[in-house]
């Protein structure tokens, strides 16, 4: 073990900042961080042992205790539920003969939830050893079982197991016709890159993450700074549940998000520049690497590129390890440099202060990809398209109850009523915009607008028909923004568990009109003093559906005025355990006093 954890740490030069790289390559081997390998780690990495481990644990993809040789993570995003995941997953469970969550008595094989997996189009989905499993059905589950129990090398399986369609259905501006490799550069030295800029200002891009701050003036602002080493950074941990676009662009074009990343690159000076892709996408790892060293190839990443003098620039791609708070712009930074991802205190924001303090642009993957096809085209192309406060296009992830689960472009300003149509919606309940961070919307609203000033989405869009269950919605929702909370502030940490718990018990049946007054109050607690996005919008599901959706909640009281939300008496069966105790003494009943 020794000797092949020194050779992982002088692969990647000892540096602390590539602590994730090196943790991800000892569990692939060893399929955990042992105690011993994490001694040696803080000998030769001169960290904390303690530090390494707070890593371990932040990260869903990291263990200290054993998996199995083969890991297998089912996605519970509600997606996924809708196509009776949860039936499958115990099936695979009894097939494999072992418990969800636990990892086999003979180490050969565990099996887990796992959050969404950016498969919603071609669910239900999973991860085996990390790469993508699609379109699992029981006989599937029962090949890959006759697989693991034969030990046959994951690389061996059948590749249609592994099969990730783009699907796209619709395509607008910036899909149908893709730039070709190295015209953005040309077209953009061939103008000015301060003029180029100037175009990217005329098309009023803004940030297709979802804040929607001007992509121009973020750069300009990051070019402005007194600091001569910047850095560029292209956001590629989609992890909102519903959202797969950005798996999309990078299989298929890939050098069209590159050469966005080299364009901003000239116009800010920076000379290296990051992939922050998302633990769940390592099927795209190697692809991305093989195109980066074609562009290389071709003069179009690393030294005086496209014989530019002093112009050097190359991109290189980290891994996430399974964290949806990464996200966050700061989080991911804080993430590249080998850290928990924890958001930072802003300001300094990270166009002054980013990446290892340097001035950084942080910008989503579809910002990149059309900053890319504007300097070809000129800002004036992209702002004639789209609505006054939002311009150009939006690439939405639409997937549940249609008949065309897939990638749509579509103009600002279009009608969500369009959009159902195109996709092939019907008996339409309601639907998640933007994720379970957005809003959730009723039918009736079917003529609102996608559009920063009405529906802003980082693109996601969940349809839900009349047969579902809306409080069965909102509870995957929050039981999710309760397990990816960070933990860093009280308000989020300690606010999303009780969200959960409180919702558990009114879905449960055991609420009354007291408690959802109660939750109510409490979403605006966590709404109103969280540190960072998560914690901020994490009361949002339960929020728009109580607005919308009251008689929902109603149903489910009991029609008494006050029942605990937990059994004091059952809590104290430990300590009954502990002193041999259980007469009736050592009992406690709740009873409401008049």
């Amino acid at each position: 073990m020794q000797t092949f954890i020194q050779s992982v740490i002088d692969k990647y030069a000892a540096s602390t900042v590539r602590l994730l790289d090196i943790l991800r390559d000892i569990q692939a081997e060893y399929q955990h961080i042992s105690s011993p390998a994490i001694e040696l780690l803080s000998s030769q990495l001169n960290i904390p042992r303690t530090q390494i481990i707070s890593v371990i644990e932040f990260y869903s993809f990291l263990h200290a205790s054993p998996t199995g040789k083969y890991d297998i993570l089912i996605s519970d995003s509600i997606t996924d539920l809708m196509l009776d995941k949860e039936n499958l997953l115990n099936y695979f469970a009894s097939q494999l003969k072992l418990t969800v969550g636990e990892l086999r008595s003979d180490g050969l094989v565990s099996l887990n939830n796992t959050s969404c997996t950016g498969m919603c189009d071609q669910g239900p989905a999973g991860l085996v050893n990390g790469y993508a499993l699609t379109h699992l059905d029981r006989p599937r589950v029962d090949a890959i079982v006759k697989l693991v129990e034969q030990q046959v090398p994951v690389a061996e399986w059948p590749s249609e197991f592994f099969q990730v369609d783009d699907n796209i259905h619709q395509a607008g501006l910036l899909l149908q016709a893709p730039i070709q490799a190295g015209e953005g550069l040309k077209a953009s030295f061939k103008r000015g890159v301060q003029k180029t800029l100037q175009e990217i200002d005329i098309s009023g891009l803004r940030g297709r993450g979802g804040a929607g701050f001007k992509t121009a003036m973020k750069w300009r602002f990051c070019s402005e700074e007194q600091e001569t080493e910047r850095y560029v950074v292209c956001n590629a941990d989609e992890g909102e549940p519903g959202t797969f676009k950005d798996r999309v662009l990078l299989n298929s074009y890939a050098h069209q998000v590159f050469e966005g990343m080299t364009i901003c690159a000239s116009i800010i000076n920076a000379q290296q520049g990051f992939l922050y892709l998302r633990g769940e996408y390592l099927h795209l790892y190697q692809p991305l690497l093989d195109i980066l060293e074609e562009r290389r190839k071709l003069n179009l990443l690393g030294k005086n590129i496209l014989d530019q003098q002093h112009f050097n620039f190359d991109i290189e791609i980290r891994l996430g390890c399974g964290a949806y708070i990464c996200g966050e712009e700061s989080a991911l930074i804080e993430s590249l440099e080998g850290k928990r991802g924890i958001p930072r205190n802003r300001p300094p924001y990270p166009v002054s202060q980013g990446y290892l303090n340097k001035p950084t642009v942080v910008n989503n993957v579809e910002t990149f990809l059309a900053t890319a096809k504007i300097a070809v085209e000129g800002g004036q192309w992209f702002a004639d398209i789209g609505t006054e406060q939002s311009k150009g296009t939006k690439i939405l992830s639409i997937s549940g109850d249609c008949a065309k689960s897939g990638i749509y472009e579509y103009p600002f300003g279009t009608s969500i009523a369009q959009v159902l149509e195109d996709c092939g919606a019907t008996d339409v309940l309601g639907i998640q915009v933007g994720g379970p961070s957005g809003t959730f919307i009723d039918i009736s609203e079917d003529q609102r607008k996608l559009a920063f000033e009405d529906l802003a989405t980082g693109g996601s869009f969940i349809i839900f028909n009349q047969s579902r269950n809306i409080l069965d919605i909102v509870k995957n929702f929050t039981h999710f923004f309760a397990h990816e909370s960070c933990g860093f502030c009280t308000p989020c940490r300690v606010g999303t568990a009780l969200l959960k718990k409180q919702l558990d018990k009114i879905t449960d049946g055991h609420g009354s009109a007291g408690d959802v007054v109660a939750l109510e109050e409490l979403c605006q607690l966590v709404k109103n003093n969280s540190h960072c996005g998560l914690g901020q919008t994490a009361a949002n599901p339960i929020l728009s559906t109580l607005e919308r959706y009251p008689e929902h909640y109603q149903k489910q009281l009991k029609a008494i005025s006050y029942e605990p939300g937990f059994d004091l008496d059952a809590s104290l069966e430990t300590a009954r355990r502990l002193a041999n105790r259980d007469d009736a003494g050592a009992h406690l009943s709740q009873v409401e006093e008049d």
